[in-house]
């Protein structure tokens, strides 16, 4: 890690730590991707945020001392993986959303061989989860060991918008805590909450 790297202070409130998180690379296994996109989630304050009601078994590790990994299944087919924030007891977390495979392109495609372009590889947040090998059992891993952030050299330009598929007022323009490079390739395009049909 150079001298001139930006420096990751995960004990600082989600919405402040998310920006700093794009150009970074996290290293997985047997891949690394740069971070182009993520959305920050602010716990107890944040109607989007899986803390906004309270601890329960899924979303605790959000609870514990930043610096760790909160992951968890969606959808009933998806893995999605936060960086934890904040103190503790203060739920916070950032989404990581998408990416550019900058190693290990090769252990990514075997990993997403459905992908159409390496630019597709970790274009959204279940296929970077996927690309890297992060599995629901890392729920809670700290970063350093397996995985590892190494910061950016430099800070990204930063574009800000509404989260992706976010119901209710948390997914509005009030929360605009969606953080993405503009112009990359690997930024998954937004989707507003759709409603399920009742019927």
């Amino acid at each position: 890690m150079g001298a001139d790297s930006l420096t990751l202070d995960l004990s600082r409130p989600s919405t402040e730590v998310a920006p700093l998180l794009l150009g970074a690379t996290l290293h997985g296994r047997g891949a690394s991707l740069r971070i182009t996109e993520v959305e920050a989630y602010l716990g107890a304050d944040d109607p989007g945020s899986h803390a906004y009601r309270g601890q329960t078994r899924r979303n605790s590790v959000m609870f514990g001392p930043a610096g760790h990994l909160y992951v968890y299944f969606t959808y009933g087919m998806h893995t999605c993986a936060n960086v934890v924030c904040g103190g503790e007891g203060e739920p916070m977390g950032v989404l990581l959303r998408a990416g550019e495979i900058v190693e290990g392109i090769e252990a990514a495609r075997a990993r997403r061989t459905t992908s159409t372009s390496d630019a597709d590889l970790a274009r959204g947040p279940a296929r970077l989860t996927i690309a890297l090998g992060i599995l629901l059992s890392d729920d809670g891993a700290r970063l350093g060991e397996e995985f590892r952030l190494e910061p950016a050299r430099r800070p990204a330009e930063v574009a800000t918008g509404p989260r992706t598929g976010v119901s209710g007022p948390g997914g509005s323009a009030d929360y605009p805590w969606r953080f993405w490079i503009p112009g990359d390739p690997t930024v998954s395009p937004y989707k507003a909450h759709v409603p399920k049909r009742r019927g």
